[in-house]
């Protein structure tokens, strides 16, 4: 039986942190690549960490599922009873201070499904090696403040490996005997293990190039398989972008000569940032008009920024231990989210952070597996590059910029790079920038790395004796797991008023329309003399920090800062609460089986927000969208899935009935039919189209089908195309089933359109849902090792079809369950993955809390079987 406790020897403590015991200086790594069996020779030069308090600690090498072939120290050959090979070690008790060290390995890339470590991916070497992947390679102290200089020689067959690529600068090429050659890589920069890449393929190559300001010219290279070179031309300017921005923003120049990227078919993530040679999976690489969606092209453009810019905030300047992830990860995606806002709608960007957060991240925060940006302790480090680590993570560092300044921040980030340059070290560190740069005391703030959970912040306002405005702003955040008692945060409050005329009041002789109110106690009162009777506050502007912020508006409140409020956040967040208070509203009703009736007020509200023709369309687009199931979800104590489903549809159809002519004259008037454009105008325009379309044809009536027919066989991009189809594939008509017969036919070659196809039928609300998604499994183009596959149809349904996935006979639990275990023995950080719905168990009415805990249970009673990836989820879960 599977166990977890505090005395668990598995669980792995920031508390228990030591220095490494050997360092190393650099490392020279031959790959011989064959069929069947793979050899690496690793000949390392190590010494002992005198710094690290034991002079005569045993040398202890990390590795995993690997055949040790001999290990030699300072040249001579070591006996078998020299060293002590483990279940995930080699030890060798005495050695040296100073040292040479080879050991051989061999391994079998073709079999290895975990895609850990080397791998084969549609006839293609290559590695993954964050977090723990290069212990499958090599015996090596695979952890991140070891660093070393990596030499790397590559020798495979010519005719089906041509390229052959690691990290660093190519130094020599040649051939060998029996049509083989080689091929030498060497990176001047020391990097831990985890940043390790290689790559040998039969891939081509578009090729670029960029001038930094210095005046180097840097050599740029996007490869992937011939077939889709075409579609990397968007990656390569997404690329140049990111090289600008970081330039003009942070000061930051690319340090080789030349930056490679990798499309990869088979990848665990969404990409990985090996110093100079970038892994990509093949979705965050490949796209065009035809293939990929706007949301696509921005997702490539987002994350090929994000890899780059790891560069260095993650590669020059890396993690000392995995509790530190954050350090890296919550910086480069705070820097990616800034880049993506500077290339388009800031107001949108901002909005699809924040969804990001209230869809996954909270949920988190609020489940077994909540922990803090920086954890005290994990059993399997995958289970961590989370949305807290990330997304979170992202926050706490917007917040410090929020509270420096933009000046003071570029101040205190060209300080870290000037003082950690070269080292691995951790959220202290960069803190102690931010103060050191800036003169405050964040000493308080550091409590957003070590507590967990989400602040609720409650705001009253009135007037106080000499009829100023008082704002008082209390904080609470809920227990978590191994945190019952939370400490105050220091929690900036971005705030403005919207005075009765509409306009923004002003706070100063400067006309600043927001302040920042910092917020460190349990409760704090804030005066301000000169607002305006009627004035409307609008809190927590622009997200300034990731709290649930209560406020007792009223609806005609709400109504008023949806169409009137300057910060495009909170204009959106108004018209999302509005939409969340007349669904819940909804719900009771049905609860208490009464007839669901929408209020005039919110219908007025939303036609007065549909007329608006000043707003950039796509956040109007974002404005109209109602909430998801999933936030609607956090608002109740107990989750409704039935009651929320079907309030949402009675309100989508409600406001097609009331409003059809006017979204029909918009839906017209945003009609393109020009040649396809990528830029800001074009991409709002499709976006607040498609919202049209959507309640259009939330009647499924014949005039809905027809326009979704219409609409399909005449789009001329891949955006509208899709969107058309995924309201057809809720549809139950022949003609709809001919439609997607038809899109499977046209795109059935092309992995990345197919993945859409699964996904968009596994979370189509209809009423043969988990039949479909089961045929579908068996379908010739499933395939269950692939992560891509398995997440537009597995993960799709459980996470994105909530009403089927919930079916109260428990259906949906039994296939997930069934699909878990399957997946665990060849893929466990996946399966882990797929079992996240199960978290949240306890948040749903009696009949269903007991369907997840049984599944839970089954899964649980695997015992030993089960990977520690999902054993860990399950345990938490199952935990009181």
């Amino acid at each position: 039986m599977v166990t977890m406790s505090d005395a668990d020897p598995s669980m792995k403590r920031l508390a228990d942190y030591t220095p490494p015991a050997f360092l190393v200086d650099h490392i020279n790594l031959r790959f011989q690549l064959r069929q069947g069996q793979t050899t690496v020779i690793a000949r390392s030069r190590l010494r002992r960490n005198l710094d690290a308090g034991d002079a005569r600690a045993p040398l202890v090498l990390d590795g995993q599922d690997m055949e040790l072939a001999s290990v030699a120290l300072d040249g001579r050959s070591l006996a078998t009873a020299e060293y002590r090979l483990e279940s995930e070690s080699l030890v060798i008790a005495s050695v040296p201070n100073d040292f040479d060290l080879e050991v051989i390995t061999q391994i079998r890339p073709e079999d290895n499904t975990r895609l850990e470590g080397l791998y084969v991916s549609n006839g293609m070497y290559c590695t993954q090696c964050e977090a723990e992947g290069f212990r499958r390679i090599t015996y090596f102290p695979d952890r991140p403040d070891v660093m070393a200089r990596y030499r790397v020689r590559i020798e495979a067959d010519r005719a089906n490996y041509p390229v052959l690529l690691s990290n660093g600068n190519p130094v020599e090429q040649g051939d060998l005997e029996e049509g083989r050659h080689y091929a030498v890589w060497e990176d001047p920069f020391p990097k831990p293990s985890y940043l390790f890449a290689l790559v040998a393929g039969d891939l081509d190559c578009l090729r670029d190039a960029h001038t930094t300001p210095s005046g180097r010219i840097v050599d740029l290279r996007i490869y992937a398989e011939s077939a889709d070179l075409a579609k990397c031309r968007h990656a390569m300017d997404s690329l140049k972008h990111a090289m600008i921005w970081d330039e003009q923003r942070y000061g930051r120049e690319y340090d080789l000569d030349i930056y490679m990227i990798v499309a990869v078919g088979h990848f665990n993530m969404g990409a990985m940032e090996n110093k100079g040679l970038n892994l990509f999976n093949t979705k965050y690489v490949l796209a065009d008009r035809d293939t990929a969606t706007d949301r696509d092209f921005r997702g490539v453009e987002g994350v090929i920024a994000h890899e780059y810019f790891h560069n260095w905030t993650g590669n020059r300047i890396t993690c000392r231990d995995w509790f530190q992830l954050s350090l890296k990860e919550g910086l480069t995606v705070f820097r990616d989210q800034e880049f993506s806002a500077d290339q388009g709608s800031r107001g949108v960007q901002r909005i699809d952070d924040v969804n990001v957060l209230r869809g996954h991240q909270f949920p988190e925060d609020a489940g077994p597996m909540a922990h803090p940006v920086r954890p005290d302790g994990y059993m399997e480090i995958n289970n961590f590059y989370t949305v807290t680590i990330y997304n979170k993570g992202a926050e706490v560092v917007r917040m410090q910029r929020l509270l420096l300044g933009d000046q003071g921040f570029r101040k205190a980030t060209d300080l870290y790079f000037e003082r950690y340059d070269g080292q691995a070290v951790t959220t202290d560190d960069f803190v102690a920038c931010m103060e050191d740069a800036s003169g405050r005391n964040l000493g308080q703030f550091r409590r957003w790395y070590s507590q967990a959970g989400t602040p609720v912040v409650r705001a009253e306002s009135g007037r106080d004796e000499r009829g100023g405005y008082v704002l008082t702003l209390s904080q609470r955040c809920p227990p978590t797991p191994g945190q019952d008692h939370k400490q105050p945060f220091h929690i900036p409050v971005a705030v403005g008023w919207v005075g009765p005329d509409g306009a923004d009041v002003s706070l100063d002789a400067g006309g600043a329309t927001t302040c920042v109110l910092e917020l460190t106690e349990a409760v704090q009162t804030f005066r301000f003399p000169n607002i305006p009777d009627g004035s409307l506050p609008s809190l927590l502007r622009g997200f300034s920090a990731p709290v649930k912020m209560e406020y007792a508006y009223r609806d005609a409140d709400l109504a008023f800062l949806m169409a009137h409020d300057s910060d495009d956040f909170n204009r959106w967040e108004a018209g999302q609460k509005l939409a969340t208070q007349v669904i819940l509203g909804m719900v009771e009703q049905r609860a208490r089986g009464t007839d669901m009736e929408v209020p005039e007020r919110y219908l007025d509200a939303f036609g007065a927000a549909l007329a608006d023709r000043e707003t950039d369309p796509e956040l109007l687009g974002a404005v109209l969208t109602l909430p998801g199931i999933a936030q609607l979800g956090e608002a109740m104590e107990t989750i409704d899935i039935d009651g929320l489903c079907t309030a949402r549809e009675t309100l989508r159809r409600r406001i097609h009935e009331r409003h059809g002519e006017v979204l029909s004259d918009r839906y017209r008037d945003l009609e393109d039919g020009g040649p396809f454009r990528m830029d800001g105008e074009a991409v709002a325009r499709r976006a607040l189209r498609n919202t049209c379309l959507a309640y259009l044809t939330a009647g499924r009536d014949a005039a809905g089908l027809a326009l979704l027919l219409d609409q399909y066989h005449r789009a001329g991009n891949m955006t509208a195309r899709l969107a058309a189809l995924a309201l057809l594939a809720e549809r139950e008509e022949e003609q709809a089933e001919e439609v997607l017969r038809d899109f499977q036919e046209a795109w059935k070659h092309d992995a990345l359109v197919m993945d859409k196809w699964f996904s968009l039928q596994a979370t189509a609300d209809r009423p043969d849902a988990l039949a479909r998604v089961r045929t579908l499994m068996r379908h010739p183009d499933f395939i269950l090792i692939n992560p891509n596959r398995v997440r537009a149809l597995i993960g799709a349904f459980a996470a994105g079809n909530l009403r089927h996935f919930h079916a109260a006979d428990g259906s949906g639990y039994r296939f997930l369950a069934d699909r878990i275990l399957e997946l665990d023995p060849l893929n466990p950080q996946v399966a882990a993955r797929m079992a996240s719905p199960f978290t949240r168990w306890r948040r749903y009415d009696a009949a269903r809390r007991a369907g997840m805990k049984t599944q839970l249970e089954r899964l649980r009673d695997r015992g030993d079987a089960l990977s520690g990836d999902v054993a860990e989820l399950v345990l938490k879960s199952l935990a009181e």
